[in-house]
């Protein structure tokens, strides 16, 4: 594997709430990510709702400023850099946004939005760029003419592929997906799965890849990384860790994937008690309040990410003598 392209250590943000227009309590939604995504790879980062997947794609764009811990974008710190320095690099760094129908401003023609990042980054003159739109709009598989309209003429699937074009007219080097089709139709779904997983190689695009979809996950992805309130709880192989998930919290997210056959009735890993609040979190293993497996030493400190099995993969528990498939599940109708 190449050097990484996108690398962060300890990243950390926690943000203060607020409750009638005061200040609240910190909430802790990133603490002490490890994460790096290789020039060309597609990294996919899972977990439920409330992980911090979201927080830490941002953080890795440079979105967000990190509480604490450093993300380097080919070599260079983003903390350290002047703001001409950054918006060199941003060029680079480009997001699919989640909501295909809220990320485009409905009272410009399509084609003038995908051309702000030339325009901005004064990529190519003003001349050439209705032939640059044309040509990306192409890259998306939708007809040239589009350029002209507005984005409520088009749906959901085809504001996506616009926002794609969007994020791709700066030739970015990394990619962050953030949730890119969990607003569509899921007949759309697949069509614009096959559209990332087709340029991801042509364009040798690094890609971190944020997603509720694990089929969808295995499929696209080289690596996977895992996480649960704000930690990373396993990362490997993709194929390794669908195959052979090491980290308790890993078996029970993949026990709740859907079945690609409605006829088969799946088995169901049923976790104690329910999700903590980041505001307090447990102290140690943040999964040990739900984790069958704890035992006292869980609560003494945070565990390390640490190899575990022969596949490259790697998980963040203290205990070696647990065997994830005893875990207590229920037999439950495929969904």
């Amino acid at each position: 594997m190449s050097a990484p392209l996108v690398e962060a250590e300890g990243l950390t943000c926690h943000f203060r709430s607020t409750a009638l227009f005061r200040r609240g309590p910190t909430v802790r939604a990133v603490s002490g990510v490890d994460i790096a995504v290789s020039r060309g790879e597609a990294v996919g980062l899972v977990g439920e709702s409330g992980s911090g997947k979201s927080t830490v794609g941002r953080l890795l764009l440079g979105l967000l400023k990190p509480t604490a811990g450093s993300v380097r974008f080919d070599g260079c710190d983003l903390a350290t850099l002047a703001t001409a320095e950054l918006r060199l690099l941003r060029r680079r760094m480009q997001l699919v946004f989640q909501d295909p129908y809220s990320s485009l401003d409905p009272r410009r023609r399509v084609g003038a939005q995908i051309a702000d990042g030339l325009a901005i980054h004064d990529l190519v003159p003003a001349s050439e760029r209705p032939r640059r739109v044309a040509a990306l709009l192409d890259q998306v598989g939708l007809p040239a003419a589009y350029a002209e309209r507005y984005p409520h003429e088009f749906s959901g699937g085809q504001r996506q592929r616009i926002g794609i074009a969007r994020a791709l007219a700066t030739e970015p080097d990394f990619l962050v997906a953030d949730e890119p089709v969990s607003a569509l139709d899921v007949s759309i779904q697949a069509q614009v799965l096959a559209l990332l997983a087709e340029l991801r190689p042509r364009l040798g695009l690094a890609m971190l890849f944020i997603s509720h979809d694990l089929p969808a996950v295995r499929h696209l992805c080289d690596r996977v990384v895992v996480m649960y309130l704000g930690r990373v709880m396993e990362e490997g192989p993709a194929d390794a860790v669908f195959a052979s998930p090491q980290h308790p919290y890993t078996v029970a997210l993949l026990s709740a994937a859907p079945s690609l056959d409605p006829t088969r009735r799946r088995t169901r890993i049923l976790l104690r008690g329910e999700p903590p609040s980041p505001i307090n979190p447990p102290s140690g293993c943040v999964f040990r309040t739900r984790c069958p497996f704890a035992i006292s030493a869980c609560a003494d400190g945070v565990p390390p990410l640490r190899p575990a099995g022969r596949t490259g993969q790697r998980k963040a528990c203290i205990r070696d003598d647990i065997d994830v498939s005893a875990m207590p599940s229920a037999v439950v109708d495929s969904v």
